[in-house]
């Protein structure tokens, strides 16, 4: 049958199975329920509107983040292993001006978290809807303000006593090293119609092929160390894996289908099937602990407990929010592919 009968076809089924007349599209689902739209309705704005009621000290803040975000972010939050610092490059004169001189200046070598922030909102309400990276949202709202105020005060901001409540976030924003640091560019906003950039060159003599001119011989690819581990392994700057590791995934046996469980809890934002993200790729695991005995139980135990060392300078936290049915498949699922 040529396309364009087709086409009738299944639009005169449509039309006898709905009748000329049929419902719009925008019948389609429900009005969202009260309980729904609040989950979703969490933002805190510059004006603190939507701001909670509550409070967290500086020191719960240091027991939560020990805990929950130290294995990303450090002990002081100025680790750059996985994400870029959070504190550093502000003085006590930045404090007092509100205008970050570094970032005048460009005299350090990376941007930290604390000098570009120009609300103390922001911080707030990225904490209590992303952090921590392997469970987002399951912070108290009392344990975002310990952890807050944990960060303001690793960057001298609050002293070790303070306890950082609804009731004072707009008196600490005053002592943000960055508050009046926000600009606006007005030419990226009134464009009068045109476009910021013309867009020509870029368009032209484009390659038709791209040619690879060196790569890295099998034999030189441990002598300097494994290269994943000597740099950030998220953002701009990554290593390749050179321990061996590939070689060793490409003999393990595939895995069968990843259970749901992975995505579900998450997994997969650390975790791949075939190649390292910011842990090991499954195969590796799988590859490296081939014919351990009672692996299944091995597995269990190092989701639930989490782990440093075995794969890198990068811990993984624990896992306890994770379903103990979640957790014992995807030990199963693993055990399995290791026989």
């Amino acid at each position: 049958m040529a396309p364009a009968a087709v086409l009738r076809s299944v639009v005169l089924g449509m039309l006898v199975a709905g009748g000329a007349h049929a419902a719009p599209a925008t019948s389609v689902g429900r009005a969202a329920t009260a309980a729904e739209i609040a989950a979703w309705n969490i933002d805190v704005r510059a004006d603190f509107a939507g701001l909670p009621k509550g409070a967290g000290s500086v020191a719960k803040g240091e027991r939560v983040w020990e805990a929950r975000c130290a294995s990303c972010h450090g002990t002081f939050a100025e680790s750059n292993q996985v994400f870029t610092p959070l504190v550093g490059g502000t003085t006590a004169a930045d404090i007092a001006s509100g205008h970050v001189a570094s970032l005048v200046k460009g005299d350090v070598p990376q941007r930290s978290t604390i000098m570009k922030l120009a609300h103390i909102s922001t911080l707030w309400d990225y904490i209590n809807r992303a952090m921590p990276w392997n469970a987002p949202k399951s912070l108290t709202t009392d344990e975002v303000y310990a952890v807050t105020a944990y960060i303001l005060n690793l960057a001298e901001i609050v002293p070790a006593d303070y306890v950082l409540s609804d009731r004072n976030m707009a008196a600490v924003q005053q002592r943000l090293p960055n508050r009046d640091g926000l600009v606006r560019l007005d030419a990226m906003w009134q464009t009068r119609g045109k476009g910021d950039v013309r867009n020509l060159a870029c368009m032209r003599n484009c390659a038709a092929q791209v040619q690879v001119t060196s790569f890295l011989p099998d034999s030189a690819r441990d002598a300097h160390g494994n290269l994943a581990e000597q740099n950030r392994l998220v953002g701009q700057v990554r290593g390749t894996a050179t321990n061996g590791t590939i070689a060793a995934a490409a003999r393990t046996p595939a895995l069968s289908a990843a259970p749901d469980a992975l995505a579900q809890n998450g997994c997969t934002g650390c975790h791949a099937v075939d190649k390292r993200v910011i842990g090991p790729g499954f195969n590796e695991v799988v590859a490296r602990y081939q014919g351990k005995a009672d692996l299944q139980t091995y597995f269990i135990g190092k989701i639930r407990g989490g782990g440093a060392g075995a794969w890198g300078a990068v811990a993984m936290p624990p896992q306890a929010q994770i379903k103990e049915a979640d957790v014992a498949a995807i030990a199963a699922w693993l055990a399995a592919a290791a026989r």
